[in-house]
């Protein structure tokens, strides 16, 4: 299968390294002194479970879509605020069938495209304010996506593997299609685990559990996933959170395949992880809050649904990206002197 990765970041690099080494023609479009590791010596996947590696050196590496040109399957795989600005060029990947599987947190643009209910078709202000995302890319062309595995750019070049290799996958309506069932072969293929699933909205609300909670609050603690879910005042607001979070996507349908006490003992097990919000905020990265938490408000809102954990969080996290680009500055946790 011919495949564009468009953002080889922590994700899209395991996706472009597995991908590749499986024999897939792979593109990826990215930029700066990673493009140029990836030109030169090609994408490393570290593991840290024992230290393995895996390299694909058969990647073809570009700036910009344009260059590619189109291709049977394109895994978006930047941050939520990055799609807007790309979603017209990326048109040049497209041909009549070309599918989309994007990947990033939180509830993504397409979400109340084509679904029954009160808010069919309603545009998520938070998500695609202008409509750029929607006029670009499609319902047709959509695969959704829920990603699980955890992972960082070490550096340029250089993907480190935390643990996961789940992405399973579903078409919009439910249905086990031709199409979704080739994608999932081909990520499974690929040492990867991509079930399809009938309902992957309800799947998306699972994983956004934990990204609305857990990567908020350790953007403002600096605290590890073990160590959030460790402490007794962190874990009860991460439980009013998902409590708040649960009855809003079940006055849209969704429903909850496991319990709050063992989503959170998940996360748990993951152990010393940062989240990729803790990563941005120490690289002075922008943060993704609209993505994470911000469509939580705006859909309490939406559905008179009262979130006062979830607005507490949102405020804050805001303010902190507010004073970061103010001061043109990175928070991290430096040891004091000897």
């Amino acid at each position: 299968m011919k495949i564009a990765i468009v953002g080889a970041g922590a994700i899209g690099g395991m996706l472009a390294v597995r991908l590749a080494r499986a024999g897939n023609e792979v593109a990826v479009i990215d930029r700066g002194v990673h493009l140029e590791a990836i030109r030169k010596s090609g994408l490393r996947l570290v593991h840290a479970s024992d230290g393995s590696e895996e390299v694909a050196e058969n990647l073809a590496a570009y700036a910009n879509c344009m260059e590619v040109g189109p291709v049977d399957l394109v895994f978006l795989s930047v941050k939520a605020n990055q799609i807007a600005p790309l979603a017209p060029a990326m048109r040049a990947l497209f041909n009549q069938d070309t599918m989309v599987v994007s990947t990033q947190n939180g509830l993504p643009w397409w979400y109340f495209q084509d679904l029954d209910g009160p808010y069919r078709n309603y545009r998520m202000r938070s998500a695609d304010p202008d409509g750029v995302i929607e006029a670009n890319i499609e319902t047709r062309r959509i695969i959704g996506c829920v990603v699980y595995p955890a992972g960082e750019l070490i550096a340029p070049g250089v993907i480190r593997h935390v643990e996961g290799d789940r992405f399973p996958i579903g078409e919009l309506d439910g249905a086990e299609s031709g199409r979704v069932k080739a994608v999932s072969e081909t990520l499974v293929a690929a040492g990867l685990k991509s079930p399809v699933l009938p309902d992957i909205r309800s799947e998306i609300w699972l994983k956004l559990w934990g990204n609305m909670s857990f990567n908020p609050i350790s953007a403002l603690t600096h605290a590890t996933l073990v160590d959030i879910c460790r402490d007794p005042g962190t874990r009860k607001l991460a439980a009013n959170m998902m409590q708040e979070a649960q009855t809003i996507a079940e006055k849209l349908g969704a429903r909850f395949r496991v319990s709050i006490d063992k989503r959170i003992a998940g996360a748990e097990k993951v152990g010393k992880h940062k989240t990729s919000t803790l990563q941005d905020i120490e690289a002075g990265r922008a943060i993704e809050i609209d993505a994470l938490i911000g469509e939580v408000v705006e859909l309490g809102e939406l559905t008179g649904t009262p979130t006062p954990s979830i607005d507490a969080v949102h405020v804050l996290l805001a303010l902190l990206s507010a004073t970061m680009l103010d001061a043109k500055s990175r928070v991290v946790m430096q040891p004091l002197a000897a």
